[in-house]
């Protein structure tokens, strides 16, 4: 398929590197900067309060009203009728807003990416800016009564929007950029051996199994905690993280995650790791999943 072509396209676009290089760095030392507060800005860019990534909610508000604008375009184009034209510049004026939002919280999320989702990203960004512009054009040229040519830069800002919207697409069912990275793992709901008791140290991250499912312990005065292990970001291995106080940060990218919970503590993570029931039967640790 030609879309599918296009992809392969960007992904071999080598020039993109150093832009991606430099605008991670300089994202990255913003928000390290600004210590505390920059993370507790992240954190809410990301939309760890809302429990999902904020970036695609915001998306739907440029692509949502420069469609509508499309149609009423379309309608004042066929019949000169200044009230749908009128309306049509009402829904251009709050993509533009929408398209601001989107813009913030899908750079923050972007910092985070490598390999080809950041080169694909980066192309999704640059494609985004190049219809805020042609859409920003557009309301000038309708402010000075240049309707027609207004109609004709909305209607290039809706096709690379679009384009873009594709790519982001892409994103995220393609490089699973804003998914649940545990998502998919199923685990035991009846309680499975993991490993003995006597091979687990106090205050260590330990990775084992469950029934083919990757699943960190930790044990400390007595108590035994498991959660995921699969960092739900993007799959980072929590063993080989740090522990801070009762909570495993990831050597990725550095979500936290309560191990009594498995609550983000701090993102980019949006999604809680899942619990696992523990106890110690004959020698040995034994989990489950925890039941609603």
């Amino acid at each position: 398929m030609a879309t599918e072509r296009a992809v392969q396209v960007i992904e071999r676009q080598d020039w993109l590197e150093p832009m991606a290089d430099r605008l991670q760095s300089t994202l990255n030392e913003a928000f390290a900067a600004a210590g505390p507060v920059g993370q507790e800005v992240a954190d809410v860019l990301h939309g760890r309060w809302l429990g999902h990534p904020l970036h695609p909610v915001l998306t739907d508000i440029p692509i949502g009203c420069w469609t509508a604008a499309a149609v009423l375009d379309g309608l004042e184009e066929m019949s000169g009728n200044r009230v749908v034209g009128h309306s049509a510049d009402a829904a251009i004026g709050i993509g533009i807003l929408g398209a601001l939002g989107a813009a913030v919280t899908g750079l923050t999320d972007w910092r985070h990416t490598d390999g080809r989702a950041r080169r694909l990203g980066l192309a999704h960004g640059l494609l985004n800016t190049g219809a805020l512009m042609l859409y920003t054009t557009s309301m000038v040229l309708r402010r000075f009564q240049a309707r027609r040519a207004g109609r004709g830069v909305a209607a290039l800002g809706f096709v690379m929007a679009n384009a873009a919207a594709y790519l982001g697409g892409h994103l995220v069912f393609g490089e699973q950029i804003g998914v649940d990275h545990t998502a998919a793992q199923v685990p035991p709901d009846q309680f499975v051996r993991v490993l003995p008791v006597s091979e687990l140290p106090e205050n260590q991250l330990h990775r084992v199994l469950a029934d083919g499912v990757p699943v960190l312990l930790l044990r400390r005065r007595g108590q035994i905690y498991a959660i995921a292990e699969t960092c739900s970001h993007l799959g980072g291995p929590l063993a080989e993280g740090k522990l801070e106080d009762l909570s495993v940060v990831c050597p990725w990218h550095g979500s936290r995650f309560a191990l009594d919970s498995g609550q983000v503590l701090n993102g980019p993570s949006t999604f809680a790791q899942p619990c696992f029931e523990t106890r110690v039967e004959n020698g040995y640790i034994e989990v489950r999943g925890t039941r609603a």
